[in-house]
């Protein structure tokens, strides 16, 4: 097919989108409603039992003891941090590689961000070079469950336990994600969660999570997320207000019961995507050792990235990049971040993944059409791993 020919069949079909949250929502229209009515006709709108209830299924869902309900994600790993008793002078270790949250709560807690590299081919943080950045001012290292799939848990903690140091996860793409069967939530001292819409488990608005099997960290994340108060109007210590409110946590209850079944479309679409682009010049994801992937987004590596997105959106393809200025590249960071050895990694492949559409709502002919889009590209896509 000529790309003269694509074009007159792209004006023929409807966009294929990133995420379809409208779509999801029609899937289970009444449910939702009925629990954001539940929730106005009893007036239960900040830490009340619907984010009681949610704190409790979720934690179940985790395999965790205690689950924590804040206002977003950077919130909840900001709190993780400090309730580690992290602060000024200390390092913390993550991957160059992530959403700049991950560095802001760092940032947040007074200490410094100390960047590494990610491996070649999961994109979660490298352990070797985790290792390596290690000093006496190391005080955690987030581990980035990117894209919706673990890291090397095994050996971080393994370095982390040498090292005498707390593992926290960044688990704001990988709600459901499993490490050798254990669920994310469940691989460190604590994991903070987001609840953006577009998470694979995501609210009509803002929310995040603490996940943790620690009670004194759950006791004082409980308390400071109110403005550290326990009792109305006595404050021990110097809080905050951010508590997720009831009309969300009302909304993921009602999509965490669809979680699983969500994922696993994920993984059918990934496979058929797979499968579509093999033999193309493209790099595919790759899924580590022990790991099952919950495909919060699926990235592929290529040449001359840019051109095939706007190729992509000439096409009708909501594609889109993760992340394409790495963080010690911000402003923001450029003079309050750690870099001990060159991201070399993060460095090129900023240039070269871009994300696919993937949701659960995505039909097979939409898989389908991308892939043609792929194969019909007319500049040059070749990249050796």
């Amino acid at each position: 097919m000529s790309q003269s020919t694509l074009q007159i069949s792209v004006e023929r079909r409807a966009p294929v989108c990133f995420v379809d949250l409208k779509k999801q929502y029609e899937e289970i229209r009444g449910e939702l409603d009925a629990a954001i009515q539940g929730v106005m006709s009893r007036a239960d709108f900040i830490l009340g039992s619907e984010v009681r209830a949610f704190e409790e299924e979720f934690a179940h869902f985790c395999g965790a003891a205690q689950c924590i309900g804040v206002g977003c994600g950077l919130d909840a790993l900001t709190l993780a941090v400090k309730g580690l008793g992290i602060g000024p002078g200390d390092e913390v270790i993550l991957p160059g590689n992530t959403f700049v949250a991950t560095a802001l709560a760092v940032s947040h807690s007074g200490a410094t961000p100390v960047l590494v590299d990610h491996d070649p081919d999961d994109y979660t943080i490298d352990p070797d070079c985790f290792a390596s950045a290690i000093t006496e001012r190391t005080r955690a290292v987030v581990a980035v469950q990117l894209y919706g799939q673990t890291a090397d848990m095994d050996r971080i903690d393994a370095i982390a336990a040498e090292h005498c140091i707390p593992v926290i996860e960044d688990a704001a793409q990988a709600h459901g994600a499993l490490y050798k069967g254990r669920p994310c939530g469940a691989l460190g001292r604590a994991a903070a969660f987001s609840f953006y819409p577009g998470k694979n488990l995501g609210a009509a608005g803002d929310g995040g999570a603490i996940v943790t099997d620690d009670t004194d960290l759950a006791a004082w994340a409980r308390e400071t997320r109110n403005y550290g108060s326990s009792v109305k109007y006595h404050h021990d210590t110097r809080g905050y207000n951010t508590r997720l409110d009831g009309i969300q946590a009302a909304v993921l209850r009602v999509k965490l019961k669809y979680l699983d079944r969500w994922n696993d479309l994920r993984r059918e679409i990934a496979a058929s995507y797979d499968e579509r682009l093999e033999g193309l010049p493209v790099l595919l994801p790759v899924t580590g050792a022990h790991r099952r992937h919950v495909y919060h987004v699926y990235a592929i590596r290529c040449h001359d990235r840019d051109s095939l997105m706007s190729f992509l959106q000439k096409c009708g393809v909501s594609a889109n990049i993760h992340y394409p200025v790495p963080i010690h590249h911000q402003p923001a960071f450029r003079h309050h971040c750690i870099v001990p050895h060159r991201l070399a990694n993060t460095e090129s492949y900023a240039d070269q993944l871009l994300s696919l559409p993937i949701h659960p709502h995505m039909a097979e002919e939409d898989v389908a059409y991308v892939a043609q889009c792929l194969h019909e590209f007319p500049g040059r896509l070749s990249l050796e791993r």
